[in-house]
């Protein structure tokens, strides 16, 4: 991790999934979630920042698009991945056995607790050391990868982690005469509508879907 933590209580604190704690009867304030509440806004800090001195030319609208990349639950659930983080965490056996330990929302919430932690135990230059050798030393590598820039692709990493298999993508309207149609597409995840989108082919459409079903479930 490259971090050694003062009081360890807390970085046990930083592991403890809401399951876990219900399983043992702990108050649910004893999970990570008020420390994952921490770590979002240490970590919006610190990527604004460095997002804004690495690209002087970008606009606003570039940067932002760059950051809700960067702190989407995807690509940090892949980070805390990389760090073995899932191995560590403290889940109940009914969430372990469901497949917990490698689930996308859990895996990067505890990702921007484990911040949080370290923000709270070494302050903001360790946590921006942190944040800069684990996730914003490749960001050129990250804007690049087709993976993460596909909403299609992140939905279906998203909703396969969450066992919900594979999303359903459901032609609503075809409008226009052929040469100039406009699709309007409906993605459908375990049943339910979770976004809808529109373009000039279906696929351009299911791409809109699927970045508005991402927004909806908090993955971007």
């Amino acid at each position: 991790m490259g971090y050694s933590f003062s009081n360890p209580a807390i970085l046990t604190q930083a592991l403890k999934h809401r399951s876990f704690v219900y399983s043992i009867d702990e108050a649910s304030i004893e999970s990570n979630e008020r420390l994952e509440f921490l770590g979002d806004a240490v970590l919006d800090l610190l990527v604004t920042e460095s997002l804004y001195r690495r690209f002087i030319g970008k606009r606003e609208g570039e940067l932002t698009q760059i950051k809700s990349l960067l702190v989407s639950k995807v690509v940090l659930a892949q980070k805390g991945r990389d760090l073995g983080l899932g191995d560590h965490l403290l889940l109940s056996k009914e969430e372990d056995l469901a497949g917990g330990r490698d689930r996308t929302s859990i895996i990067g919430d505890a990702f921007e607790a484990l911040l949080g932690a370290i923000y709270l135990d070494g302050g903001l230059k360790a946590s921006g050391d942190f944040v800069q050798s684990k996730l914003l030393f490749n960001v050129q590598e990250i804007i690049s990868d087709g993976n993460y820039l596909n909403f299609k692709s992140v939905l279906l990493e998203h909703t396969q982690s969450e066992g919900h298999g594979h999303p359903r993508y459901l032609v609503d309207a075809e409008e226009g005469p052929d040469h100039h149609k406009t699709f309007t597409v409906e993605v459908v995840i375990g049943g339910q509508r979770q976004g809808v989108g529109q373009g000039r082919s279906k696929k351009e459409a299911q791409q809109m879907a699927a970045k508005e079903a991402l927004k909806k479930l908090g993955v971007s």
